[in-house]
């Protein structure tokens, strides 16, 4: 908790110190009156969700290692851990995109194409066996989200990403 605090307080310092560079520097101020489009909601509860799911399954997968063999039980509780920790994190992630934050954005952008190339992959392995239309459902899910937060009314909502310099 005190990691936090001790974060919190750099980064207000960092905030209020780019805040004044940037008043040297004209800006366009990200109007308030901009109401999220409901494709760019929709896409805000499908990664709240979906975060949430992955850190249950997370706290499944950690629970199983008490089934496992004795070598594979550190394995295991990290790749659990790991899940549960990238499902705590889109969680945020929709938190910063509900309040149309560029950089949860891009954060989305990047996760939901990791995860479309897994499951791709997983795809591409399961043919040999059997098709999956779990990870078929997960593509296009993924891809629906890409759509509502990089389509045009979307583009008003969000601000822009500040880049260092």
């Amino acid at each position: 908790m005190c990691l936090i605090e001790i974060v919190r307080l750099v980064q207000r310092r960092y905030v209020a110190r780019t805040l004044v560079d940037a008043s040297a520097h004209p800006t366009v101020p990200h109007p308030q009156t901009v109401s999220r489009p409901v494709p760019v909601t929709l896409a805000v509860v499908a990664v709240y969700l979906g975060g949430l799911a992955s850190a249950m399954f997370g706290v499944l997968f950690l629970l199983s290692r008490y089934e496992v063999p004795a070598d594979l039980v550190v394995i295991v509780s990290l790749v659990g851990a790991g899940i549960i920790l990238f499902g705590l994190l889109s969680v945020a992630a929709a938190a910063g995109l509900s309040r149309g934050s560029g950089l949860s954005r891009l954060f989305v952008t990047l996760l939901a194409a990791a995860l479309i190339v897994l499951q791709a992959w997983t795809l591409a392995l399961a043919l040999a066996r059997e098709w999956s239309w779990w990870a078929a459902a997960q593509i296009v899910v993924y891809l629906l989200v890409l759509i509502a937060l990089w389509a045009p009314p979307a583009g008003r909502f969000f601000r822009p990403v500040l880049h260092a310099g």
